[in-house]
């Protein structure tokens, strides 16, 4: 796949993208996506636009959020620089596809899939553009076919573009989704990258192509493995505490987030990963044994899933 990789290429193919993961969340689930249509105002830091999609109190998924935004500004904030100092404070232009979906059933787990390409102006004059993005499964109840299918998935979506891209990125999302102050992973990972254009701008941009691509074959499979599962209020209240780390990561850890508010973007939007309802809970550990306990011990752990 080599595709010219101009703003107007990329922006063709992200809208593309939303559209048609949207169609097939809102297939399984038989619910409609808001559609919200947004342009920044003239007087305001960041300009642009974008389309938030937003489906709440669906039969499968109580929150399922996908954005795509093309914004402009003037001077690039600090997380978008943070290895690549030549550029601070340098006008930009980016845009992605971001998605956080939030399950009703607890034994389907939430999931997070991001692309995106910012392109900024060196101090020579020059753009110099770069992709980042990736996917990664958050669970509650962790099943080992669920793990390795979406990690297969991620593998074989990446090996066209080189056999040290999977282990490299996996590791990248490892480290990266991983709360620091818990000493603790988000879940059971996936591939993420950043600041890449290392393959030169048209096989980057195909690369990053493939990975949005893999998404539904990776997820909706779980989905459909997992949707129909019985549960009691057991599992719906550990499902809800478990919700409380993946806030903590977004709001105190995510780049991304910090880039949207940093840059003044649009906060409806960047804030559309967040749970509908979550718990939290002092010093709560699961009775040993227990699937909860499992769910630590043996998924919330780095491992070669495949």
């Amino acid at each position: 796949m080599s595709v010219q990789a101009t703003p107007a290429q990329v922006r063709q193919y992200l809208m593309g993208l939303q559209s048609r993961v949207t169609a097939a969340i809102a297939e399984i689930d038989g619910g409609i996506f808001l559609s919200d249509a947004w342009e920044k105002a003239p007087h305001e830091p960041l300009q642009g636009s974008g389309i938030t999609q937003i489906l709440e109190g669906g039969a499968v998924f109580e929150r399922a959020g996908c954005g795509f935004s093309h914004v402009r500004g003037p001077k690039l904030p600090p997380s978008a620089t943070q290895h690549r100092p030549e550029l601070a404070g340098a006008p930009f232009e980016a845009m992605g596809v971001s998605l956080v979906f939030h399950p009703r059933n607890p034994y389907v787990p939430t999931v997070h899939m991001n692309v995106r390409m910012l392109a900024a102006k060196n101090p020579q004059g020059q753009e110099v553009c770069w992709f980042g993005g990736g996917m990664d499964l958050t669970p509650y109840y962790g099943f080992e076919e669920d793990a390795v299918h979406f990690h297969q998935t991620c593998r074989d979506a990446l090996t066209p573009f080189g056999d040290d891209k999977y282990p490299r990125f996996k590791k990248w999302c490892d480290e990266y989704f991983f709360l620091k102050h818990r000493n603790e992973p988000r879940g059971v990972g996936g591939v993420f990258f950043d600041d890449f254009s290392e393959l030169g701008q048209d096989r980057s941009f195909a690369m990053l192509q493939a990975v949005g691509e893999a998404f539904l074959t990776a997820y909706l499979p779980i989905v459909r493995r997992r949707k129909d599962t019985r549960y009691t209020e057991r599992e719906r209240a550990f499902q809800l505490y478990r919700r409380g780390r993946y806030v903590e990561f977004n709001l105190v850890w995510d780049r991304g987030t910090h880039f949207g508010l940093q840059s003044g973007g649009r906060t409806e939007s960047i804030l559309l990963s967040m749970p509908p309802l979550v718990s939290w809970a002092y010093q709560q550990v699961p009775a040993a044994g227990s699937p909860e306990a499992a769910l630590t011990e043996r998924f919330l752990t780095a491992r070669d899933w495949v």
